[in-house]
């Protein structure tokens, strides 16, 4: 997974959630890049909103993990399109907004904000608490 970000805790937080979600990323690249585009032109955003549900159903516990009702697409002659989706994700009184870039062979996350529910000024405590929430939010490999 591509990760763009600058700073150490950035990075760390965005890591964490890139191995999180490395298999729903997967399970989206699964479906026709045509349909996303479909989807995406004339605005079914239901559409996306299904097939991330079901994507991300297998693998984070119910509500932790969501569309967040926007996407795009990139196709440029020269290079294989690339799908971006945002998300969303509420867990453990941390709450934060992130793009998912799909493409034919990888996917990338970017998040862009943060929020924990009580005041938490340690950047280094902040990525605990996420990384925490990430990992409790993630169901087991039996259920899968």
């Amino acid at each position: 997974m591509l990760i763009e970000q600058n700073d150490d805790h950035t990075l760390a937080r965005a890591k964490a959630l890139a191995d999180a979600i490395k298999d729903v990323a997967a399970e989206l690249r699964l479906i026709d890049v045509a349909d996303f585009i479909a989807y995406i032109h004339v605005e079914q955003f239901g559409n996306i909103q299904d097939i991330v549900t079901s994507a991300v159903e297998m693998f984070f516990k119910h509500g932790t993990l969501s569309y967040g009702w926007a996407a795009e697409f990139e196709i440029e002659w020269d290079r294989p399109p690339t799908i971006m989706i945002d998300m969303e994700f509420r867990h453990m009184s941390v709450s934060f907004t992130f793009g998912l870039t799909l493409q034919a062979a990888q996917a990338g996350v970017v998040i862009r904000h943060i929020a924990f529910d009580d005041l938490v000024e340690d950047p280094q405590m902040q990525t605990q608490r996420l990384i925490e929430a990430i990992t409790d939010a993630k169901l087991p490999l039996l259920r899968r």
